[in-house]
């Protein structure tokens, strides 16, 4: 099993979302963060004032799914969240040595 953490654009994470649906994944989380990469944030003007913007809005979208799905995943998520453009976000793999539903107490592939 595999954990896949993508930090995406807001906007795109119901995209995200519908396209795991398609593939069989039934669950997801997903978490507000700010962070900065090689855009290194922006700057803004308020009332006439310049500041800089060092933490850009951002979202974390955890998936833990079977071995098998794992490309199919980074491609959904590539897909969906790519623009071409600096700041389309990041996705890393981690492996995952055990699951456990808590309600049932089932482990592995069945607590998925």
């Amino acid at each position: 099993m595999k954990l896949v953490t993508a930090i995406v654009r807001p906007h795109v994470v119901d995209g995200i979302r519908e396209r795991l649906e398609t593939l069989g994944i039934q669950g997801m989380t997903i978490s507000e963060v700010q962070g900065f990469g090689r855009q290194g944030g922006h700057t803004e003007i308020y009332r006439g004032a310049e500041y800089k913007v060092n933490f850009l809005p951002k979202i974390k979208v955890e998936v833990v799914c079977d071995d098998a799905f794992i490309d199919e995943v980074i491609e959904s998520v590539t897909k969906e969240a790519g623009s071409g453009k600096i700041g389309d976000g990041k996705i890393w793999v981690t492996e995952v040595s055990d699951v456990i539903r808590i309600r049932t107490l089932e482990r592995g592939r069945d607590a998925l």
